[in-house]
């Protein structure tokens, strides 16, 4: 939960979409604000606004998101990838985000064709939906001349989409597209469109406080009876230091991590013996399907467990100069691409006074063959007693 001043005045209902009642809320004939324009905002935006008597949305940074086209599932679709799910998995595996083996991928350069076709290739993406947008090219995250084309498109888009001017301004957003990530909606733009939807732009005009009845931003008071914070999460690392772990010498893992998270291959850190952690900063993780990540830390972490034992050793541990490379390797693959262009979670940038270290590692198949080497020799990295 992000830090407002007067928080806990606000008198009315208060809701995280991160800790979102499993029974629901009913928002009907209530004014509603709402606090974030990232991916579950996104999301809860458009269902809010249906049942409420009035939405406020509070955007500090405007997003991209393209149309998700949710739809049913055709039972034979499933059916014949189920009937060959060994080779299906074998193939997202290889994958550099461990998912989408049928998606179609273009291998050629935003840049190497004209207008006309590029235009034509976005146009049948945006109908599609889904992450399979940004594979319409290859070099979007690599080349920022070729991932303004695609920028530009959504841009155009939500400009067509929403009807108010000074409101689709608003929605513009100005950043690399791909470096935070993609949100897919069903009707967020069209949303603004509604008579009981407004929109504050809280990036120029900062929250200046909480009060009872609403807050002030930019000097204005806006009021409502429910206040709904979709301010995402601390990713990656939020959960493991929200635990009291210590290692050795009683020190705390938010002690070892003060400049930001070092770990060996995502797995391990040094002065924590023993202690594993599943699709950890410094692994592929966010950037990947997160079950593929899963499975395969699990399962390297079950046949180590296992020669462990059959060796007769007690602890494994990595050490810091394995640590600190790897990290440092992260960030220089990172440093290849646009990711690190803009303020994401990826970097820690959404949570006040996270240091700035790029978390995921890009490259999945890459990713899983360096586990496997260091397996095989012997736990390369580690040191075992």
């Amino acid at each position: 939960m992000p830090h407002f001043v007067g928080a806990d005045s606000f008198t009315g209902p208060t809701y995280h979409t991160g800790e979102w009642p499993h029974e629901g809320v009913d928002f009907t004939g209530k004014s509603v604000g709402l606090i974030g324009t990232g991916s579950s905002a996104i999301q809860s935006i458009p269902i809010i606004a249906a049942q409420a008597e009035h939405l406020t949305v509070f955007q500090r940074t405007a997003t991209y998101s393209i149309p998700a086209r949710n739809d049913t599932i055709d039972k034979e679709y499933v059916k014949e990838v189920k009937s060959n799910y060994n080779e299906f998995r074998d193939l997202n595996r290889q994958q550099m985000g461990a998912f989408g083996s049928r998606i179609r991928r273009n291998e050629q350069s935003a840049l190497e064709v004209s207008d006309t076709e590029r235009r034509q290739e976005f146009e049948r993406r945006w109908e599609e939906g889904g992450f399979a947008f940004l594979s319409s090219y290859n070099d979007f995250l690599l080349n920022h001349d070729a991932n303004e084309t695609v920028a530009e498109f959504v841009r155009e888009k939500i400009y067509s989409i929403v009807k108010d001017p000074a409101t689709a301004q608003k929605l513009l957003p100005t950043q690399v597209i791909g470096c935070k990530r993609l949100c897919l909606d069903s009707g967020y733009y069209e949303t603004f469109n509604r008579p009981n939807v407004s929109l504050v732009d809280v990036g120029t005009d900062p929250i200046e406080c909480i009060t009872e009845h609403g807050l002030v931003a930019g000097g204005d008071q806006h009021t409502f009876d429910v206040l709904v914070y979709a301010t995402g999460f601390d990713a990656m690392t939020g959960s493991l230091l929200k635990i009291d772990i210590r290692g050795r010498n009683d020190q705390p893992l938010a002690d070892a991590w003060n400049a930001g998270p070092v770990t060996y291959l995502g797995l391990s850190t040094a002065g924590f013996p023993n202690m594993f952690m599943v699709s950890g900063p410094g692994s592929p993780s966010v950037l990947t399907n997160m079950i593929m990540s899963i499975e395969q830390h699990v399962e390297w972490i079950s046949d180590c467990i296992s020669h462990i034992v059959s060796t007769g050793k007690s602890t494994i541990e990595t050490t810091e100069k394995e640590q600190a490379e790897w990290v440092g390797f992260v960030n220089a693959v990172a440093d290849m691409t646009l990711y690190p262009s803009c303020n994401s979670w990826y970097l820690g940038a959404n949570v006040p006074g996270k240091p700035r270290v790029f978390m995921p590692l890009l490259g999945f198949p890459t990713y899983a063959d360096k586990c496997t080497e260091v397996a095989a020799n012997n736990y390369e990295g580690f040191v075992l007693a």
